[in-house]
């Protein structure tokens, strides 16, 4: 396959994945802590009210869900990739930041949140998951080579 099609399928693997983490683990932190006065977690509107009056343990699975997800797509992209894997995991984390910043624009949250997650779950991760995906790489190489 062409490098450049199996990267781009790589980001965009990388992307879906991540996003389905993410979801699973917004839907699980709802699931387990459901926030007061929030009948429907897919009500913003609801969701923006109540989001500046609750205490740090609801946003324990949000940052979760952002650091998880962009790790696992990272990861996951940077292991499809047939090039230039980290620039393609990083890539990831980039999309991810994006959604990342419009989301502190749509959803208000205290001010420690937007930053931590901002500055912790979007391009360290990415970085992170690109490392392993390199990594994992090169063990493989060494394995087919060693049989």
């Amino acid at each position: 396959m062409n490098p450049t099609v199996k990267n781009t399928l790589a980001v965009l693997g990388g992307w879906i994945i991540g996003s389905i983490v993410n979801l699973g683990l917004v839907q699980t932190g709802y699931a387990l802590l459901p926030l007061p006065g929030v009948d429907d977690p897919q009500d913003m509107e609801a969701i923006a009210q109540v989001m500046p009056t609750v205490g740090i343990e609801y946003f324990i699975f949000p940052f979760l869900a952002h650091a998880l997800g962009t790790l696992c797509g990272a990861l996951t992209a940077g292991w499809i990739a047939a090039t230039r894997k980290m620039l393609m995991a990083l890539l990831v984390g980039g999309v991810f930041l994006i959604g990342g910043i419009v989301a502190s624009q749509v959803i208000p949250a205290p001010v420690w949140f937007v930053v931590a997650d901002l500055t912790l779950a979007y391009i360290p991760m990415a970085w992170w998951g690109g490392s392993l995906a390199v990594k994992l790489g090169r063990s493989t190489r060494n394995f087919q080579n060693n049989r």
